[in-house]
């Protein structure tokens, strides 16, 4: 008993220690990708220190649902695999212990990590997503930092354009300066040269003093050149020459912060129990709007008489007068040229009324149910994540028992493929659910589906000693088909000579 407690804490600290390895591997990998996404919204900002790390830590919990699996499966293959190249897998199951009590510390211990995972995509992933969306919408709002070049344009101020031929950093002068203000348009710039210049940031970061010593400026004066007089058009442009000049610029390089209430009715931003109650609400609401159609259908206008509402529809059918009793072309010949456009025009309107009411209705229930079903897949998500954990530990630990190779080479090769695999049908069936081709439950289970027979089957044959990756046993089994294709080559051959040999 002692024995097997040892082979438990073993097992538990070599899974455990490859599995936080792995895990920040992989979110390291997973974060660089993310990074690079929203790299267009970090550079050129000035994001301060502070900012970045917040954006860095909200990326990693946004990463978490992909890298965990994945680290789970590596961690998996690594922790069997070493085990069955040092033959210490082997000499377990020599001294009697089975696949299925070898995984069992580990299976316990997965336990536990399915259920983190699940209260992370629970409680810890809807306040990330959104802290992380309404900073990269902060972010994506943000004026860019002011670095201007040498010896090319800057465009990084709306509005204007900037050109520098040299810079002193020390002092902070500019040199050979040209501005071109096109806040007015391009066609009524205002275009400045100057020898030297200074920018300075206000007080409040929100305005752009530019200072320009010793230049000219060229204004447009016929803004409208269609109401220009002939003599304002013989002076197109005013040429002013200044010692010192001033521009003011608009330029805010505070970060404003996205109101995270926008997003708070959002799908990510909820748990399960508030999923669950919005769902309830929204069919509540589609419901609602499916009976109003149906009472705007049957209070409708008939023969002529408006039908008053919480009437019994079936009195008021038997009351209804009867076609065949009347001549209708008769009815209709009896009216007045006027009454019969005003009855056309009438009936038309209501036609129209009534289609108008129909469309606004589908529309509705079309959002109804694109919010119910938006809602129904965060829901499913946040038990795939567990599952997933469990269904790559099962796939994993006997693919490694089968391999029986453990480092980084053949187990970072069969995890990157069966990753991908995961990742590619996983996403096939999200697309088929958000798209209502598929119900939300089949198109999020659509992976775990796949992959779990898959997991036991590959149990099944580490258990029973197969050998379905050895290379050996793979050997042996083609020269076996080798020699018995040639024996029965031999005997084809031996049959053709000998119906040759009757034949002649």
């Amino acid at each position: 008993m002692g024995l097997i407690k040892k082979i438990d804490s073993y097992l538990l600290k070599t899974f455990l220690g490859l599995l936080a390895m792995t895990f920040m591997i992989c979110i390291f990998i997973l974060l660089m990708q993310f990074v690079w996404m929203h790299v267009k919204d970090l550079v050129g900002k000035g994001v301060e220190v502070n900012v970045l790390a917040e954006f860095f830590i909200y990326a990693v919990a946004s990463v978490v649902p992909l890298a965990l699996p994945l680290a789970i499966l590596l961690a998996s293959l690594m922790s069997f695999g070493n085990l069955g190249e040092k033959t210490e897998l082997t000499a377990m199951k020599a001294a009697g212990i089975s696949l299925f009590r070898i995984m069992r510390p580990l299976t316990i211990a997965l336990f536990f990590i399915c259920s983190g995972a699940f209260l992370f995509s629970n409680y810890v992933l809807p306040v990330s997503q959104v802290k992380l969306w309404a900073l990269i919408f902060s972010l994506r709002q943000k004026s860019p930092e002011l670095e201007i070049p040498q010896g090319e344009f800057y465009d990084g101020i709306d509005g204007y354009n900037i050109y520098v031929r040299h810079k002193n950093p020390q002092i902070g002068m500019l040199y050979d300066m040209m501005i071109y203000d096109y806040t007015e348009g391009f066609q009524n710039a205002t275009v400045m040269v100057a020898d030297s210049g200074q920018i300075f940031f206000t007080e409040d970061n929100k305005y752009l003093l530019l200072r320009l010593y010793s230049g000219e400026s060229f204004e447009n004066l016929n803004k409208n050149q269609k109401r220009a007089t002939h003599t304002e058009r013989n002076i197109p442009y005013r040429r002013e020459s200044f010692v010192q000049k001033q521009l003011l610029i608009d330029f805010d390089t505070e970060l404003n912060r996205y109101d995270e209430d926008v997003l708070s009715d959002q799908h990510v931003s909820k748990n399960v129990g508030e999923l669950l109650e919005s769902i309830d609400s929204v069919q509540v609401l589609a419901h609602e709007r499916s009976a109003e159609q149906s009472a705007v259908l049957v209070e409708n206008r008939y023969f002529g008489r408006e039908r008053e509402s919480g009437r019994n529809v079936e009195s008021d059918a038997q009351a209804a007068p009867d076609f065949k009793s009347y001549e209708l072309d008769s009815l209709l010949a009896s009216l007045t040229p006027e009454e019969r456009y005003r009855a056309a025009s009438a009936s038309l309107e209501r036609a129209k009324s009534q289609r108008d009411q129909i469309d606004y209705n589908a529309l509705m229930l079309n959002d109804y149910q694109r919010y119910i079903r938006r809602h129904e897949i965060e829901l499913h998500r946040k038990f795939t994540l567990a599952f997933a954990c469990l269904v790559f530990f099962f796939i994993g630990a006997p693919l490694g028992a089968i391999t029986r190779k453990g480092g980084l080479g053949m187990p970072v090769v069969i995890s990157v493929v069966m990753f991908i695999v995961y990742y590619i049908i996983d996403n096939t069936g999200y697309k088929m659910a958000r798209e209502a081709l598929w119900p939300c439950w089949a198109g999020m289970w659509l992976s775990s589906f796949v992959l779990l027979p898959i997991g036991v089957f590959l149990t099944y044959k580490a258990a029973t000693d197969s050998a379905l990756f050895n290379p050996d046993a793979w050997v042996k089994i083609l020269g076996k088909l080798k020699r018995k294709s040639y024996k029965l080559w031999i005997q084809l051959n031996k049959r053709f000579a000998t119906s040759k040999k009757v034949s002649l």
